[in-house]
């Protein structure tokens, strides 16, 4: 009968290779899992932009969707002529503008209204014998140049559908009020807001202030007189 036994060294090797296959696999398992979650991680980055993209969240560069720069703008307007030394009374014009960039705009524009003031009617009831000219019911006209300078653009959005840009502007001219009791050049300023909606229309509402020197019954008066309008504008090309 023999015993048979095992060499130490051969005992002592066997122990670490299995410790060095162990460390090998979970080394291997680690680095496949790695790949795994970046491959992963990739693949919804690049979904997450999209639908970002999409659903136009993204806030990087973008077109402006409607453009004015080199453009030309006619429009309509209508509303409320307030004067200092008249009754308030209906106005309608129109106005041309040349934009020669996003934010800098030349308006030239004509409007009529009527001028009549109560207070002459109340002096010719009070002395029959005396008749002031100056109380007749005539028209007007009004001839004006402006610089428009969009300084603030906005967007939104209609209940989750379309959306529209709009801007607000100030404007500074002069002009002449075609009246036989004004006299001189008639300064003008104001604000203003534009609201776009596809690539050619808009829709628009001015309130401006016009200072100007006026002679009623033989005394000068230095006037402001206020005007609120609202109106639409075409803009060409057509295609923006």
């Amino acid at each position: 009968m023999s015993l048979r036994t095992t060499p130490r060294a051969s005992l002592a090797r066997r122990p670490r290779a299995t410790l060095l296959r162990a460390v090998t696999s979970a080394a291997v398992l680690l680095g496949l899992v790695a790949v795994s979650g970046r491959a992963n991680a990739q693949c919804v980055d690049e979904e997450l932009k999209q639908d970002l993209v999409g659903g136009r969240h993204y806030r990087g560069v973008q077109d402006r969707l409607f453009q004015k720069a080199f453009r030309h703008e006619l429009s309509i307007m209508g509303g409320l002529y307030a004067a200092d030394l008249y009754s308030s009374s209906w106005t309608l014009g129109g106005a041309y503008t040349f934009h020669f960039s996003e934010d800098l705009g030349l308006e030239a524009s004509v409007a009529f209204t009527r001028f009549r003031t109560a207070v002459t009617d109340t002096y010719e009831r009070r002395y029959p014998q005396v008749q002031v000219e100056e109380s007749t019911d005539r028209p007007g006209r009004l001839y004006f140049g402006h610089l428009v300078w969009s300084f603030a653009y906005g967007k939104l959005r209609w209940l989750g559908g379309g959306t529209s840009r709009f801007d607000f502007n100030a404007s500074l001219g002069a002009g002449i009020t075609d009246d036989s009791t004004a006299q001189g050049v008639t300064g003008s300023f104001g604000l203003g807001t534009k609201w776009y909606f596809g690539k050619w229309f808009a829709l628009r509402m001015d309130a401006r202030d016009r200072v100007l020197r006026e002679t009623l019954i033989g005394e000068d008066h230095l006037v402001n007189d206020l005007v609120f309008t609202f109106g639409m504008s075409i803009f060409a090309p057509f295609g923006g």
